[in-house]
């Protein structure tokens, strides 16, 4: 772990789709209370709307490019010199970036949620703390298709398609080779509760 700083001390999680990332970083802010907020890699899309079909199939949003890390990259930068920003905000719904930002207040703690935080060489350097959560392929999977067929409007054939074509061979290209920069990798088939209370026990 990194000294103190002026400004908002970043965690970073990753892990693949599906491995209970958003579940440990949402546990680990509730913890925190107000001094901690959640930003979300997936806010940083591009604009995927000219390519976009109903089951997803045309894009592949598991891949490095479809992600604005440079601009990812800046407004941790700001974070932790203590500045707010004001993050995108991607619609999966009609998959364009909202005509509105949101702002985004400094906290104590930010916690950064993505599955290819880790890969980035852009955005590695802005984070105090990474962890990688670790999750079987056919957890993750069963994961996802409760997820996306219940949020998302998608087809479980469509789903089931998209996890074999795209989603799986970029976690094994880009995801998974991404938990050797991690400070701590953690099962995620459980409880969350040792690696939160640690990382507690350590923030400065």
């Amino acid at each position: 772990m990194k000294g103190p700083k002026a400004g908002s001390f970043v965690i970073g999680i990753s892990g693949g789709s599906g491995s209970g990332k958003t579940t440990l970083a949402r546990e680990l802010v509730n913890q925190l209370g107000p001094r901690a907020a959640i930003l979300y890699q997936d806010w940083y899309y591009r604009d995927q709307s000219h390519r976009f079909d109903r089951d997803g199939g045309s894009v592949n949003f598991d891949h490095p490019d479809a992600l604005e890390f440079e601009l990812l990259a800046q407004h941790l930068a700001e974070l932790r010199s203590g500045r707010s920003v004001k993050t995108p905000q991607y619609d999966f719904v009609t998959h364009q970036r909202r005509a509105e930002p949101l702002p985004f207040t400094c906290r104590e703690v930010v916690v950064v949620d993505g599955i290819l935080i880790l890969h980035a060489e852009l955005v590695r350097p802005h984070l105090d703390l990474a962890i990688f959560v670790k999750t079987p392929e056919e957890l993750r999977f069963s994961r996802r298709l409760e997820r996306d067929v219940a949020e998302r409007g998608r087809t479980p054939e469509g789903v089931k398609a998209q996890f074999q074509n795209q989603v799986k061979p970029m976690h094994d290209q880009f995801v998974e080779p991404s938990q050797t920069h991690a400070d701590h990798v953690v099962e995620g088939t459980g409880s969350f509760s040792s690696i939160i209370q640690q990382i507690l026990r350590n923030l400065p």
